[in-house]
């Protein structure tokens, strides 16, 4: 399947990535969804590749993931709930894999696995912090071996990342066979394809690896397929429905997670070099409510007018585009703006970049769908039209584990430096020896601050990131460092959007945004 759409022509490939994210969204998605519609509105025949939205922030602090206004994936309110069930075969293949493991150890344990290093938890696609350390095979000798488990939400999942990044139905069950479950009292490691679970759970996974194609609100054609966080995971749709919206398009148009400290450093860190390519270009999003806000106005002020806060606010945005060109990538900023905006403090927006030489323009998209996004389409065009791109990674695979994480923390967040809690340093060392020091590195830390403290708001300076502990994804061929107070199981709020979601007498699902 893969190896088939390498073979076709490509056109240009653009990476939509955000300033550091704010609890009142920047419209990323929407952004992404309008651009595309824009560049079909100039000629451009384009395609969008977006992820499947995560039934945890649906029903959280988020809403819905499929843009708004008139810059929108249709049909709303089947891709936010279960969709084609692309994230319920991937909680069936994963939770298939934890009941493999504890039924082994119960049928009598050939293989030796030491029920205190057990390593793979459980799955589900919600917020629910009660799951977040559970004990398990409580309630006698026909239950199995009491032992401490916990739940990962949907988008966390290894099998997430592993469906993501599988380029064929064989190069799947290779993934799902790679992964690391737990250690034996020698401490050494136990792998799915040890308990021959990868088949069955590929079986599972047979339609979820197809990407889905439905379309926006304009008819532009659009991938959506796998949902891994920016913040806990890759943050990318599917390698196979970005390589298909590459393949059938004049200009492709790709959504990273979360922030470019987040998303967009692991599209091209790690998915870069897997696809084989890179973008073309990137388009950093950012709002003057985000703006304001990174630059000390409180929550209930956003909305009104305020240029000192904007221009306090605005080194978040600088940093990021100054990470995108550390890549060798050209970018443009897209200033999403919403009905208050206010017209002086776009205008002081615009100037300010532009004196600095950063390419910016306006998207009205959200308002006017793809019109409103013209203006910016045709600057995007013309970038690519006269910008060289000078890709590089910013790490090699030669490198350590430590050398790779300090080069994200150093040149990615701006930090000092890395501080390791406990045994994580000799965890990472111990992980080179069993031959995962090759691995990309896929760093799991907060979204609302360029650092792991998400107090820190703007471009925070002195700082030091601490890693307090290590994952092995060895299918996703991933070390996912912990750092901060990161949670791979999300929790509600104190008035969570499911209180606002509701059906009609006759079925029709209302408070979905």
């Amino acid at each position: 399947m893969f190896d088939k759409l390498k073979d076709k022509p490509k056109g240009k490939l653009i990476l939509v990535t955000a300033m550091t994210p704010t609890p009142m969204g920047e419209g990323k998605t929407t952004v992404s969804i309008g651009l595309s519609q824009a560049f079909n509105r100039i000629g451009k025949k384009s395609v969008v590749a977006l992820r499947e939205p995560s039934l945890g922030p649906v029903f959280g602090i988020k809403g819905g993931a499929t843009g708004g206004g008139y810059s929108q994936v249709l049909p709303m309110e089947e891709i936010n709930l279960h969709f084609t069930g692309d994230f319920h075969a991937i909680d069936s293949a994963h939770n298939l894999l934890s009941a493999m493991i504890d039924n082994h150890i119960h049928q009598g344990n050939d293989l030796g696995i030491d029920l205190r290093r057990v390593t793979w938890p459980r799955s589900m696609d919600m917020n629910d912090r009660a799951l977040r350390k559970i004990i398990v095979s409580l309630g006698g000798v026909s239950n199995g071996f009491p032992r401490e488990d916990s739940f990962v939400i949907t988008p966390a999942s290894e099998i997430m990342a592993i469906l993501g990044l599988s380029r064929d139905y064989r190069d799947l069950k290779e993934r799902l066979g790679n992964i690391l479950v737990g250690y034996t009292r020698k401490r050494e490691p136990i792998f799915a394809r040890d308990l021959k679970a990868n088949g069955a759970m590929a079986a599972l996974l047979v339609d979820a690896l197809k990407p889905n194609l439905v379309q926006t609100i304009e008819n532009t054609p659009a991938f959506i397929h796998t949902g891994p966080f920016g913040n806990i995971a890759h943050g990318t749709c599917s390698l196979i429905s970005i390589m298909m919206a590459h393949a059938l398009s004049d200009i492709a148009v790709v959504e990273a997670g979360f922030g470019a400290d987040l998303g967009a450093e692991k599209f091209l860190n790690i998915v870069s070099p897997l696809l084989d390519t890179h973008p073309d270009a990137v388009v950093v999003v950012a709002s003057l409510r985000a703006l304001k806000f990174h630059g000390g106005l409180p929550k209930d002020q956003i909305q009104s007018k305020n240029m000192d806060a904007l221009t306090k606010g605005l080194p978040n945005l600088l940093k990021h585009v100054e990470n995108m060109r550390k890549f060798g990538l050209p970018a443009i900023v897209a200033i999403n703006i919403f009905p208050t905006d206010d017209k002086e403090e776009i205008e002081l927006l615009k100037n300010e970049l532009t004196e600095r030489g950063i390419p910016v323009e306006i998207a009205d998209i959200w308002k006017r769908g793809g019109e409103g996004g013209i203006a910016l389409a045709e600057k995007v065009v013309k970038m690519l039209e006269s910008e060289r791109v000078n890709f590089n990674p910013l790490y090699t695979s030669e490198m350590s584990i430590m050398e790779k994480i300090e080069i994200i923390a150093r040149e990615i967040y701006g930090a000092d430096g890395v501080d390791y809690v406990g045994k994580t340093k000799s965890q990472l060392k111990r992980l080179e020896n069993l031959g995962f020091g090759d691995f990309f590195i896929c760093m799991a830390k907060t979204q609302y601050s360029l650092s792991d403290n998400p107090k820190l708001l703007g471009r925070p300076e002195g700082f030091r990131i601490t890693i307090r502990d290590v994952r092995v994804k060895a299918g996703a061929g991933f070390i996912v460092p912990l750092t901060g107070d990161i949670m791979e199981m999300p929790g509600l709020p104190k008035a969570p959007a499911a209180l606002g979601v509701d059906i009609d007498e006759r079925g029709n699902i209302t408070g979905i945004f």
